[in-house]
């Protein structure tokens, strides 16, 4: 069986230390990520009382992976 992947409510989010990119300081709504213990959080920047995405550490690490493959490249 799987463990249970936790969800943002699960988290005492009070002492969590949000980060941006450098070069996101002029964006408006800039992607903002937190390392809680196993988990990585993610949320809008622009809406800091949004929704919260929750990422594993294999989640996260093929999240970025496809980052740095291009994957989410897309053309003008």
């Amino acid at each position: 069986m799987l463990p249970i992947k936790p969800k943002a409510a699960d988290f005492d989010l009070s002492s969590v230390v949000w980060m941006s990119s450098e070069g996101s300081r002029t964006i408006e709504d800039p992607i903002e990520i937190a390392f809680m213990g196993e988990n990585i959080l993610m949320r809008n920047g622009g809406d800091k009382d949004g929704a919260i995405l929750v990422f594993t550490q294999a989640e996260w690490d093929a999240f970025v992976a496809g980052a740095i493959d291009g994957e989410f490249d897309y053309e003008r």
